[in-house]
């Protein structure tokens, strides 16, 4: 369920703003989208997995919070974001 070194390195190479960038807004919310789109196909097959779903509304909680405060902060940051991660459909 959680991202291997490759996959997590493929998603900050593509959401990072500078070359050693891996603690930017965008970079979490990245993160967490991947791992948030892994659980939920976790649950199509576990649908009875209570304790992953606990931890899936902790990552979705996080997730808006960072959402919020890049919101808050720059608006066109925030809207390049959601529509590259493809959410608010």
């Amino acid at each position: 369920m959680s991202l291997s070194a490759s996959q997590k390195s493929e998603v900050v190479g593509k959401y990072q703003r500078a070359k050693n960038d891996t603690g930017s807004p965008e970079v979490q919310v990245a993160l967490l989208s991947t791992r948030i789109q892994n659980l939920t196909q976790h649950f199509n097959d576990h649908k009875h997995d209570h304790h992953s779903r606990y931890g899936l509304l902790k990552l979705i909680n996080s997730r808006r919070k960072l959402l919020d405060y890049l919101k808050a902060k720059d608006q066109k940051r925030y809207q390049d974001l959601i529509a590259s991660l493809g959410l608010r459909r």
